[in-house]
């Protein structure tokens, strides 16, 4: 039997030891008060994102069209600037999981993060993502699900996501005037995936209409913006609700009320379960995490809570397999790894070790294949290739890692808990070299699940 301390680090938190509680009160409490890992681990935000893209765009139009020694050198420039703040895009993340007193709120961010996927659509436009993350996600994680909806849906990095940015209303000033059309992009993804999912009751109407409310998002050089002459004239009628008015004011009360709708309330609770807890949930906690979103108008906390308190969260049956970044995090905490230690880890070696190990392994960092994001089935990270490469990996990373690896006795204990796999802990005391006895650690089907 694991004990509760243990499963909270592996399950909720970001691995042993763990960081920020043995059972659902104490990890409840570690997302009360301000997030400390924005201070402790600062990252670019989205005027710098944007000036950034803008930047290098420029830089690589410039080169084409001028073809002089001095533009290109400013493009190759810009290029090895994009392939560092590649690099950084990964280095916050681990950093901040690494040294955060509750893992359970880097978890949580990671999460929303990956259920209102963005990526950058220009290769100049790497830190958007993390801004999205630090600006819209990071700190609603406890908050209400409509503060959190209306922050990510009005995020620069959402709207250049999906397309809003040129969405234009057929009957508004600039669709009349410049022959621009709708982009229903952000409505479809709004419905189907970040509010009452895919299946829900809703109908082609109800997203053409959604789209038609939003045009006038866009964004320009500086971030977020709204232009009236953009947005379609009149009223709008979104799953039975007529929406009308100036500006932001429709935007934001249809975005209010599709937070609260019961179908928002099954859909979230469903997939933080699924998360967390297993591929094929208790449906006893689901309803009862249903219900706290209901009940609380969408507060995220109270539905968390939920979650923890019902027994099947804590099972000892370890259901859900870690992901990349979920498993080379929970390695390099195993090892005394420190966010420090990521931050300054030098380039060339952090994209072997940590950034291209991650891609062999199936994450290629802030590239999921659509904005569904990142599948959640065990079955979809635990195949022959994919295992071979977190099998790889793990024989051969820790010793580039650390200096000197731990005993692999006493790295048993750390890295799996009080009550390790028999199994592991005999074939890692008896491994010919340190460095196999800690691989067959890592590589075990303990660690690799939660």
């Amino acid at each position: 039997m694991i004990p509760a301390a243990d499963l909270a680090a592996i399950r909720f938190g970001t691995g042993l030891p763990g960081n920020g509680g043995a059972d659902a009160q104490a990890l409840l409490d570690g997302l009360a008060g301000p997030d400390p890992m924005l201070a402790a681990h600062p990252g670019p935000g989205t005027p710098e994102a944007l000036a950034f893209r803008h930047a290098g765009t420029e830089a690589a139009g410039a080169a084409r069209k001028q073809n002089t020694p001095e533009a290109i050198a400013a493009d190759k420039d810009m290029r090895r600037q994009r392939r560092t703040h590649q690099l950084l895009t990964l280095r916050l993340p681990l950093a901040r999981a690494l040294d955060a007193p509750s893992g359970f709120r880097e978890r949580l961010v990671h999460f929303w993060a990956d259920h209102f996927t963005v990526v950058a659509k220009n290769g100049f436009g790497v830190l958007l993502p993390g801004a999205f993350a630090d600006e819209a996600i990071r700190p609603h994680v406890a908050g209400r699900f409509a503060d959190l909806l209306r922050a990510a849906t009005l995020h620069p990095a959402m709207l250049d996501y999906l397309d809003q940015a040129q969405s234009t209303g057929p009957a508004s000033k600039a669709g009349r005037t410049r022959d621009r059309g709708l982009n229903e992009n952000l409505a479809r993804e709004v419905i189907e995936l970040h509010t009452l999912g895919v299946g829900a009751t809703y109908t082609q109407a109800d997203v053409t209409q959604m789209a038609e409310l939003l045009t006038g998002l866009t964004v320009n050089r500086k971030g977020f913006l709204f232009r009236p002459e953009m947005a379609e004239p009149g009223t709008e009628t979104v799953l039975g609700m007529t929406y009308g008015g100036e500006g932001m004011e429709p935007v934001l009360a249809v975005l209010d009320d599709i937070a609260t709708r019961p179908d928002t309330a099954a859909h979230i609770a469903r997939k933080l379960a699924v998360h967390f807890v297993s591929d094929a949930p208790d449906e006893g906690m689901v309803a009862d995490m249903t219900r706290a979103f209901a009940e609380t108008d969408g507060d995220l906390r109270s539905v968390c809570g939920a979650m923890l308190d019902h027994p099947a969260a804590w099972s000892p049956d370890l259901a859900k397999a870690r992901q990349p970044l979920d498993f080379i995090t929970a390695v390099l905490r195993a090892l005394g790894v420190d966010g420090a230690r990521v931050m300054e880890m030098p380039e060339g070696p952090f994209r072997r070790i940590i950034f291209g190990a991650m891609a062999a392994m199936g994450q290629l960092w802030q590239m999921p294949r659509g904005p569904d994001g990142w599948p959640e089935a065990a079955a979809a990270w635990i195949t022959p290739q994919l295992l071979a490469a977190r099998v790889t990996w793990a024989m051969e990373a820790p010793a580039r890692l650390v200096p000197d690896l731990p005993e692999p006795v006493a790295l048993v204990a750390r890295a799996l808990g009080s009550a390790p796999d028999e199994r592991v802990a005999w074939a890692a005391a008896r491994a010919e070299t340190r460095a196999e006895g800690v691989g067959v650690i890592f590589a075990s089907p303990m660690f690799n699940r939660r």
